[in-house]
């Protein structure tokens, strides 16, 4: 029996779902690396946190992120970068931590309201 017309068409649409599955597999490959490089990153980033802060100024930091999470990332990645260079001798204290959040704290507007 040959194969008919209709069996070529049949066959060819399979091997462009074939092609497009594994495109698909592809994707998600490449989507599951850069997935593992960023929580590869974050864990260093978690680790070099740990091991330049102190328990309160740990504390404060994560005070910070559940309020101001944009903030609270960005002092992390100070922290970070401060390490990274060598300019952090020891760990950073609480005060410290406060001193660094007040130098990194964008100028909060005051308003002055004035009746008359």
């Amino acid at each position: 029996m040959s194969p008919s017309p209709d069996d070529d068409e049949i066959e060819e649409i399979r091997k462009k779902k074939m092609e497009q599955l594994k495109e698909q597999q592809g994707g998600e490959s490449a989507q599951e690396a850069q997935q593992a490089r960023q929580e590869q990153a974050d864990a260093q980033k978690k680790a070099l946190l740990r091991q330049n802060l102190t328990d309160g100024a740990r504390k404060r930091l994560n005070t910070v992120k559940m309020s101001k999470p944009d903030f609270g990332e960005q002092v992390e990645r100070q922290v970070v970068a401060l390490a990274q260079s060598g300019r952090v001798q020891g760990q950073i204290d609480e005060d410290q931590m406060k001193d660094l959040l007040r130098e990194l704290k964008p100028d909060s507007q005051s308003f002055n309201i004035s009746r008359r």
